[in-house]
């Protein structure tokens, strides 16, 4: 039985820092990118107190160890969390072994003794006896080694992560701590918030479920995918890289920049409709004490490259939790929202909430005995990183 903790939810702030962008996926060389500016602006002057990273994502937990480090901010006060299981794009290691080797390399990298939150991370690629198998290790793990706080999981098909966790809640009688989801809460695709799949998380006890890729993984950026390092990678089909591109001429008509206004809506609508999810960690407005209804605000996962991109991110993210009577910021949330639903979405046309296929041939085999034949790597979607 797990020691007494308190939960996930009173503990992680609303916001948090991905680093999968601290790769070669997104940086031709991501040791020069700006990475400690990045961290230590974070923490010290923004006060983004959780950062999340992945032995997947290359170089990543290397350079947020050194990065938080070189803060040199005590270790209790911020989260790290990070991942376990996916090794490289086609490679997985859900064993017990693999589990245990996975989380004491990342306490070498990220420098620390212990780690807040870990993930079996992209569980689509494996049958659910492996998710189950890699849940209970990272378990033990906390309740007998006390090398981590909390467990959970990750991965792209929303449907499949609710199944998972109801088959994880089912079999052990344990919720998970947290789900994270990528890529299904933006501007393009909102499967996330549909009220059928937030009950099926309810109904497998998930204290919080997480929103991550706020800008598609590159989709929703006057760039796009086509014109950068995404482009070898990327698994959206040509036919939503083009309407996802063209909404940077809608924005530009209205006064504003695509990526501003994708981070918002996400962002905003997120702490609302993540609220039964998200955390009681709210920060207090500047000009008094009051916290800001609801009493739990959805979490969001936000990356960048650059210290420009923090600060413009972290200004989105102060309209969403400054003063809810002010009338000016209702304003530009209002024509933000109207911005994004009557004339991106339009735009959008058959491509809004479009998912690619992402795992194993059958996703909806996620029972223990079921049967289920993992799709040739060459048939599969194996980019599953970059979730900003």
């Amino acid at each position: 039985m797990a020691a007494t903790r308190p939960p996930l939810s009173s503990v992680l702030p609303p916001l948090i820092l991905g680093t999968a962008t601290f790769n070669t996926q997104y940086h031709p060389d991501p040791t020069h990118m700006p990475y400690n500016s990045i961290v230590s602006r974070a923490l010290l002057t923004h006060k983004i107190t959780a950062f999340d990273t992945s032995p997947y994502y290359g170089p990543s937990e290397v350079l947020l160890g050194d990065a938080l480090a070189n803060t040199h901010a005590p270790r209790s006060s911020y989260l790290l969390i990070t991942k376990a299981g996916r090794i490289k794009a086609d490679v997985f290691d859900y064993s017990p072994a693999g589990i245990r080797s996975s989380v004491r390399r990342s306490l070498a990298r990220l420098q620390t003794p212990y780690l807040d939150l870990v993930y079996a991370h992209d569980v689509e690629f494996v049958t659910p006896e492996e998710v189950l198998a890699a849940v209970c290790e990272l378990r033990r793990l906390r309740d007998e080694e006390g090398l981590l706080q909390y467990v959970g999981i990750s991965g792209y098909p929303v449907d499949v992560l609710c199944s998972l966790a109801e088959m994880v809640y089912r079999e052990t009688g344990e919720p998970l701590d947290a789900v994270m989801s990528y890529n299904h809460f933006c501007v393009q695709n909102t499967r996330l918030g549909h009220a059928a799949r937030l009950q099926r998380f309810a109904g497998a006890g998930v204290d919080c479920v997480l929103n991550a890729s706020m800008l598609g993984m590159g989709l929703l950026t006057r760039v796009g995918v086509d014109n950068g390092p995404q482009s070898l990678w990327h698994p959206a089909p040509s036919g939503l890289r083009s309407a996802c591109h063209g909404l940077a001429a809608i924005a530009e008509r209205e006064g504003e920049h695509l990526e501003k206004v994708a981070i918002q809506w996400s962002m905003n609508n997120w702490a609302r409709t993540g609220a039964q999810f998200g955390t009681t960690a709210i920060p207090v407005r500047e000009e008094g004490s009051a916290v800001r209804q609801p009493t739990r605000m959805g979490i969001s996962v936000m990356g960048v490259t650059n210290v420009a991109e923090l600060d413009e991110t972290w200004q989105a993210w102060r309209s969403v939790v400054g003063d809810a009577s002010d009338e000016m910021e209702a304003q530009k949330r209002e024509r933000i929202t109207r911005l994004v639903e009557d004339k991106m979405w339009a735009s959008l046309g058959g491509w809004k909430d479009y998912a690619w296929e992402s795992g194993l041939a059958r996703a909806d085999a996620v029972a223990p005995g079921a049967t289920s034949q993992p799709v040739p790597v060459k048939e599969r979607d194996t980019s599953g990183i970059a979730k900003i």
